[in-house]
């Protein structure tokens, strides 16, 4: 019996041996998704054309449309006898809840770096965390097929990088390959390139450490979740001890010591782009659970008799918060499915199953909700998303969170980074420092200039569309959160007033056109209005009611010059972050699927001026 156990647990062994673990980490843009599908691609697990403008694992409308992953993913390539699951993760730091959780399944990391940008804020965000997870990098330095590119450069900055946050010197001991993603080759020298991305599978064979078995009862931490209209929420995760079996009982320990009896129905293991149903999972593999109920992100799947919980994920704090109230504009209802505070209530509930990130407590009134989140685009994906869903709501200003730190307020501070060609740099430099931020680090890098900061999380509100606007939409722009530290003072905010209708009808370009020296519009004529409504841009720094419904009086007496035309600029529009940004404390910004508008919170002329006294 003993002698048939220890076979067992050897052929578990050289079997845990055939399988890589990795995450795929990197800022925003640098080729992370590019690459997996590459690496798809050679597993020949997809016929397509060669070159790969159709991103696979961006299946998501949002993610293609702003070309970031919002939402990690897992796929898996047979390469060699090996099986390598990959995970896909988001760069942007506002996503850090995804970064945290999924490197829970991976036994190490690629550290993918842009050729000629380098090592980037969000860069260092995610390396951070492989670091402190202990987890062992392979640098893959993409795009030197760009013009300008320094990939000799960028690797000595990726070590400094890495030597700064305190790496092992088993970390700091990391294989590097070069290429580019979107050409299809690697190579471990940039100056020799290969006809394929063979170099890179064959170091993460040699590289990335097969899992350990731990034999033992089973233990599986719940890391991600996907959703089948067929049999509900499914939990994925990594098995870290012993062996899954479809129909087994197991304990679902969550937190609070709370432990609930549950039998799994279905198991299954990704292949390729594909989930398939096995009978059984061993320790090491990354597998799909169908039949728990009631699971959170963090909670262990453990054995039936002797449950033992593994540590919950920890995630950093949310740094700013958001109300969300229902739709009660004069136009509520024309455009939206789901109008009421319970569809709203039941929708941010869901949200909150998945998204580690986010936090929502109740409002100052039944109708609305304060939701708490990483930052402005962590929380307008979470509102775009709903709007097209069918959900019409309200949203009012971010607020960015502060905290009394030993009995001293403090607010969080971002470091950020601004790459401008060299005759926007005075420009950038004054925007930033107006908004009390503090130049740390400057460099030329080519033909443009490379700017560090440290500037509080409320003054990057706006800056990035000013930043663009002023530099004619040269300016690369990036943050990261860096930690709590002593308020700073008051930022200078927003200097115009509001131009807000003071009647509800169709906007007129008659009128509009009267109206042009009073300030810059963000409605067209021919739009539907109501009173309240935010319509433009006011020149002077305070709010201005005006009536864009008029329409010419006609009398049957014509003069010459009488009937002049009508010259009117484009409106100015604002995406759903720049909406956000922009409004100001007494404003909301109103999304329904089908449109955008700003208004006042108090729609009545009259009530408003009441309120101001």
């Amino acid at each position: 019996m003993y002698e048939k156990n220890c076979t067992f647990a050897v052929s578990l062994t050289e079997f845990m041996q055939e399988i890589r673990n990795i995450a795929i980490i990197a800022h925003v843009d640098h080729g992370k998704t590019t690459l997996v599908d590459r690496m798809i691609y050679q597993a020949q697990l997809t016929r397509r054309a060669e070159n790969l403008d159709e991103l696979i694992l961006d299946s998501n409308d949002l993610e293609r449309e702003r070309g970031i992953t919002i939402l990690s993913k897992n796929v898996s390539v047979p390469y060699k006898g090996y099986k390598i699951n990959i995970i896909d993760t988001p760069g942007h730091a506002d996503f850090g809840g995804e970064v945290e959780r999924v490197l829970n399944m991976a036994d190490g990391v690629l550290l993918l770096v842009d050729a000629f940008e380098g090592t980037m804020p969000q860069t260092r965000f995610v390396l951070q965390k492989a670091i402190e997870m202990k987890k062992k990098p392979i640098v893959v330095i993409n795009k030197v097929d760009k013009q300008n590119c320094r990939p000799d450069e960028v690797n000595e900055e990726v070590f400094d990088l890495m030597f700064s946050l305190d790496a092992s010197e088993e970390q700091l001991d990391f294989k590097t390959v070069y290429g580019s993603a979107k050409q299809g080759w690697m190579s471990l020298d940039w100056r020799k390139p290969t006809g394929d991305i063979t170099p890179l599978l064959d170091t993460i064979i040699e590289e990335i450490p097969a899992p350990e078995y731990n034999e033992g009862t089973p233990q599986m931490l719940i890391s991600s979740l996907e959703y089948s209209p067929y049999v509900g929420r499914i939990a994925v995760g990594r098995i870290t001890r012993g062996t899954l079996q479809a129909g087994m009982p197991v304990s679902l320990c969550k937190r609070y010591d709370i432990v609930e009896k549950q039998k799994i129905k279905e198991l299954m293991v990704f292949e390729g782009l594909e989930k398939k149903k096995v009978e059984s999972v061993s320790c090491g593999d990354i597998c799909a659970v169908v039949g728990i109920d009631g699971f959170e992100i963090g909670d262990t799947i453990a054995d039936f008799e002797n449950p033992e919980a593994l540590p919950p994920i920890s995630v950093d704090e949310p740094t700013m918060s958001m109300t969300f109230t229902i739709n009660d504009s004069p136009f509520f209802g024309q455009d939206g499915k789901f109008v009421t505070s319970r569809h709203i209530k039941e929708r941010l509930e869901r949200e909150l199953e998945k998204n580690l990130a986010l936090r929502v407590k109740p409002g100052v009134n039944a109708d609305s909700f304060v939701v708490y989140g990483r930052g402005v685009l962590h929380l307008s994906i979470l509102i775009e998303t709903m709007r097209r869903e069918g959900f019409e709501l309200q949203v009012g200003q971010p607020r960015v969170l502060d905290k009394t730190i030993n009995g001293r307020r403090c607010e969080p501070i971002e470091c950020l980074t601004i790459d401008v060609p060299e005759e926007f740099v005075g420009r950038a430099i004054e925007m930033s420092t107006r908004r009390k931020a503090a130049l740390i680090h400057m460099e030329t890098r080519g033909d443009r200039t490379h700017l560090e900061f440290e500037i509080p999380s409320r003054g990057l509100m706006g800056l990035r569309s000013n930043l663009l606007t002023a530099t004619q939409g040269e300016a690369v722009v990036a943050h990261r959160f860096k930690d709590y530290e002593p308020y700073k003072g008051d930022i200078e905010k927003r200097t115009n007033g509001s131009l807000v209708a003071n009647e509800t009808g169709l906007a007129v370009g008659y009128a509009m056109d009267k109206l042009q020296d009073r300030g810059r519009f963000f409605i067209e004529p021919g739009e539907n209005v109501y009173a309240g409504q935010v319509v433009g841009e006011h020149i002077r720094d305070f709010d201005l009611n005006i009536n864009v419904c008029k329409t010419k009086k006609l009398s049957n007496v014509r003069a010459a010059g009488t009937d002049e035309k009508v010259m009117l600029p484009p409106a100015i529009k604002f995406t759903l972050e720049e909406a956000l940004e922009y409004i100001q404390e007494d404003e909301l910004v109103e999304v329904t699927p089908k449109s955008m508008r700003m208004r006042k919170i108090i729609l009545d002329e009259n009530l408003r001026k009441k309120a101001q006294r």
